[in-house]
């Protein structure tokens, strides 16, 4: 057995820019940090004869042909790879599905990352965040971008610069732990209790942004400059280790961010983000990936304990998180071993 820990992410700046039909014209610019929420993914070779595939994930299915797979991710990364046959591929994670934290690229990296340790065949963490944006993008042609696939695969805090063509340009940039200490006690991460496709309301911003006819076409471009321009403040900010600018530019970002479709926010969070930034010292906040529901961060300078509770009276817990370092890796492979426990010579 083979099992992946692959980070979930959190886009501190510029989130929305990394999708093709924005970067073709514009280039994208993302700022982002993993974080230590991960999802597992175990791919085991099955001993018996039928030779059948099981994928469980929140439904089980059991397939005689990579074909007949219902989820799109697990049938593309096998068929890459033309691993057909006595695979069992299991998939369980410490957050929930659909709240904005890239799950979907977590997994795609994780299972990658699993068949090429499976296969013998290493690849860099570029190369498979490559892999997964192939997949997403140019085979099953889903609106997303790169930064779930690149964050999911390098891990730590990254700035992403997406060329016209396509080519991503990383950089690390270095947090120390005072840094990010400060940071996880003043941006504050609760759940909202809401699940949605993040799919829905990239489609949208998508279709804005590809087609010029559409009377919206100008506005979601024009938000997303600004995001983008934004992004480079939010960096500025960390570079100079000024995180209470960091907490206003979320705000300026989050009102360019709403105006680019009703699906991005919900009437109830607008109302408390109203409240809790006149009430507790919230200097701004958004909800996480491409909005709609999820996880919703607050950044609160002096008054977080009392965030806390406000916010678990309203059934949003906060969620205790801390910036992860590591991407995607292979955390126990048993292929190394025989059925007996004796370690391989050439393992």
């Amino acid at each position: 057995m083979i099992i992946t820990r692959t980070p979930f992410r959190i886009t501190l700046g510029g989130g929305g820019t990394d999708l093709p039909s924005f970067y073709t014209d514009h280039g994208g610019f993302i700022f982002a940090m993993c974080i230590n929420k991960y999802m597992y993914l175990m791919l085991n070779r099955r001993s018996v004869a039928d030779r059948k595939i099981v994928v469980r994930y929140s439904k089980v299915e059991i397939v005689d042909d990579i074909e007949e797979i219902q989820l799109p991710l697990a049938r593309e990364a096998l068929r890459m790879h033309n691993v057909r046959e006595n695979i069992e591929l299991t998939s369980v994670a410490d957050m929930p599905a659909r709240t904005g934290l890239g799950s979907s690229g977590a997994y795609l990296v994780g299972l990658l990352t699993a068949i090429r340790a499976y296969r013998g065949e290493p690849a860099s963490s570029v190369d498979i965040a490559e892999e997964a944006c192939h997949i997403e993008i140019n085979v099953l042609h889903e609106p997303v971008g790169k930064q779930d696939q690149y964050m999911a695969a390098l891990g730590g805090f990254r700035v992403l610069e997406i060329s016209t063509s396509g080519q991503v340009a990383i950089r690390r940039v270095p947090v120390d732990f005072q840094l990010a200490t400060e940071l996880v006690s003043k941006a504050r991460v609760y759940y909202t209790g809401v699940q949605r496709r993040a799919t829905a309301v990239l489609e949208e911003q998508d279709e804005a942004t590809r087609r010029r006819e559409r009377p919206d076409h100008q506005r979601v471009v024009d938000c997303l400059l600004h995001i983008k321009e934004i992004g480079h403040r939010i960096l500025r900010a960390f570079e100079e280790r000024d995180l209470d600018a960091f907490g206003r530019l979320l705000d300026d970002h989050w009102s360019y961010k709403k105006k680019m479709s009703a699906r991005i926010s919900l009437s109830v969070i607008d109302s408390l983000y109203g409240h809790v930034k006149k009430e507790f010292g919230v200097l701004g906040g958004k909800l996480i990936g491409a909005g709609g529901g999820g996880f919703l961060m607050l950044y609160c300078p002096e008054r977080g304990r009392e965030l806390d509770a406000f916010m678990a009276e309203r059934q949003m817990p906060r969620i205790d998180y801390f910036p992860a370092l590591q991407g995607s890796r292979v955390v126990s492979d048993m292929t190394a071993f025989d059925d007996f426990g004796w370690q391989l010579a050439d393992s």
